[in-house]
């Protein structure tokens, strides 16, 4: 079966730098090569976007929402969109009230329809399932605040298939490679 994949990434604040490499990575794994054919920016560094897509040449359908620091940029708070078989809700998660729990969270995902979530703002990668909700943050590329240090997230979608998460970790000089994210 043929599969499709979502880079997903948030919470960038500036470091662009960080993000060119993410996005040159990203760029040998478009089709032909690979199956990367959406991304999903998270919120907070919605400047950094063009300005790393620019310099990069990396270019594919972008899903964007804006978050607490996205200053002068207009952009929902959040979307709902299909890829591949699943319904995503995507937001930056600063409206949710995360820091108390994601029951808020997952009631907007659901009265959308969605089956998965993805939400940025407390700069920590996870990936979990709460009352059959998926729930996955990227973490941040910009200003991580776990102990594995800036992330993103590939989710690779496939039909009638569960979702597959990898994390990767953006090392100094710009080294991208794959990580676990402990809960």
């Amino acid at each position: 079966m043929d599969s499709k994949k979502l880079l997903v990434f948030s919470d960038t604040h500036g470091n662009v730098a960080a993000l060119k490499s993410v996005f040159n990575w990203a760029k040998e794994r478009l089709p032909p090569k690979d199956t990367i054919c959406a991304t999903a920016f998270l919120g907070d560094g919605i400047a950094d976007i063009h300005m790393a897509a620019d310099a990069t040449g990396f270019y594919c359908d972008w899903k964007l929402v804006g978050g607490n620091n996205d200053y002068g940029y207009t952009a929902p708070e959040f979307d709902v969109f299909d890829f591949v078989n699943h319904r995503f809700f995507i937001c930056h998660g600063h409206r949710h009230n995360l820091y108390n729990g994601f029951n808020t969270l997952i009631t907007a995902a659901r009265n959308a329809g969605a089956d998965t979530v993805l939400s940025g703002h407390s700069h920590i990668p996870y990936d979990e399932t709460l009352n059959k909700m998926r729930l996955i943050n990227p973490g941040s590329v910009g200003r991580p605040r776990s102990r594995i240090g800036a992330t993103f997230a590939v989710i690779e979608c496939e039909e009638k298939q569960p979702l597959k998460v990898e994390f990767y970790g953006v090392g100094q000089w710009g080294h991208i490679c794959a990580v676990k994210v402990v809960h």
